[in-house]
């Protein structure tokens, strides 16, 4: 059963409806509508390519002022249109009735302090073991340089408080991706398929290092931060243009 909120802060009915000292919430508009179809089917592609179990993890997207967010609790096969959750920038629920995500203040700081429009967090297997490991992933593939450079770990903090923000935001300095020690994947783009892809790839370097490390007697060859910075000024002009 999806979580409703029932405390002042979470309760009151939409557009005008709401009971004293309850906040005043609207229907969505036509592109967060939009934005939340795609949400939704990013929050189910996680579940569908391994890199979430149930209703761990959790997808956002910035919409101006907005900021519309998987909710706590609720399996994403079962979000509908209607079920459309989103905050304002202080985390104050502006749309709909079920809670947000519990981790809302990573969500929201990354918005506060980048110019990304989607944010994907992930409890990948790999990357979560890789977290349990070492300070920062090693240089197995040149494609680190896509994060921005070296991924690196932000120390373990509680899940959905203001400190595993915290760590997450000196982690993601100069970085569109990190790992969370002990709990898995951050990742951030200027849109969805951005931030998922971002994800995508940072589990598979993962699970490179972790395969290739396993081999016994032998250790994997890793790329200096040169041969990286050399990858990052190639990936300024990959792609199509115009």
């Amino acid at each position: 059963m999806a979580e409703q909120r029932s405390d002042g802060q979470a309760g009151g009915e939409r557009d005008g409806g709401a009971g004293a000292g309850e906040p005043r919430r609207r229907s969505a508009r036509p592109e967060e509508a939009r934005a939340w179809e795609d949400l939704v089917a990013t929050a189910r592609r996680t579940v569908a390519d391994g890199l979430v179990v149930g209703t761990s993890g959790n997808v956002s997207v910035r919409v101006g002022d907005t900021v519309l967010v998987t909710p706590s609790g609720v399996p994403y096969d079962r979000l509908a249109p209607g079920d459309v959750t989103g905050v304002d920038l202080d985390g104050r629920q502006v749309l709909g009735t079920l809670v947000p995500t519990s981790e809302l203040p990573m969500h929201l700081t990354v918005y506060r302090t980048t110019t990304a429009t989607a944010v994907v967090h992930t409890h990948a297997v790999h990357a979560t073991a890789v977290s349990t490991l070492v300070d920062e992933l090693p240089l197995i593939h040149y494609m680190a340089a896509a994060l921005g450079g070296p991924v690196r770990v932000a120390p373990y903090a509680t899940y959905g408080t203001d400190e595993l923000a915290e760590h997450m935001l000196r982690a993601l300095a100069g970085r569109s991706g990190c790992l969370l020690r002990n709990h898995g994947t951050v990742t951030h783009g200027t849109t969805l398929a951005q931030a998922y892809d971002r994800t995508a790839q940072l589990e598979w370097m993962c699970r490179l290092w972790l395969t290739a490390s396993s081999v016994p007697g032998l250790t994997p060859s890793l790329l200096s931060r040169g041969q990286l910075a050399e990858v990052e000024e190639r990936l300024r002009g990959y792609g199509q243009r115009g």
